[in-house]
């Protein structure tokens, strides 16, 4: 368990924002495969992504192609949801926010000097990602310069509210969190 009965709000948050920057810096932590959900035209969209940093403000960023279609729905609509698990601690994490695109700026070109080598390859492919192909082969072709970040995407998720729930047996416990500025204000919930 991450937290119990006897913790205090202000306990439980430091427990999640301790949780959520690990899950940034360990590969290993389930925290860091999130769901991310994105509104699309006809229906919600959900896809799992990697949690790339965690801001002290609890800032979050992942990367994409910049030619997604998650890229496409949050262009159109910026509020998205993320959803954490923990399996051995049982907990689960929900968290409402906004989402800003940042494509060849300041951010997106400190993030891409990060990434190396082969790992180029996810963010300049020939194709779009989620285009249609006839031949399978066509899926591993990619632009000559692996340097060029034009395709390369920084999703900065600045959360609103974040919702937990513990499992613990018979007697769950359910807290919600809101920002409001700089601060955040916690809520008991039942489970």
């Amino acid at each position: 368990m991450l937290f119990e009965k006897k913790d205090s709000l202000e306990e439980i948050f430091k427990a999640i924002t301790h949780e959520l920057h690990r899950g940034a810096l360990d590969k290993k932590h389930p925290f860091r495969f999130v769901v991310l959900a994105t509104h699309s035209q006809s229906f919600p969209d959900t896809r799992y992504v990697v949690l790339r940093s965690v801001s002290k403000t609890l800032e979050m960023y992942i990367f994409s192609d910049f030619r997604t279609e998650k890229v496409k729905s949050i262009v159109a609509n910026p509020n998205v949801s993320l959803l954490f698990y923990h399996p051995q601690k049982r907990v689960q994490l929900r968290v409402s926010a906004k989402a800003f695109i940042h494509q060849q700026n300041e951010i997106a070109n400190r993030e891409w000097s990060k990434i190396q080598g082969e790992a180029q390859k996810a963010y300049n492919s020939s194709l779009p990602p989620g285009e249609m192909i006839e031949d399978l082969n066509r899926a591993y072709s990619w632009n000559e310069d692996l340097t060029d970040p034009s395709n390369f995407a920084v999703i900065k998720v600045i959360p609103e509210k974040i919702d937990v729930l513990q499992l613990s047996g018979m007697e769950h416990i359910r807290a919600s969190f809101k920002r409001k500025e700089t601060i955040w204000k916690g809520s008991w919930l039942v489970p």
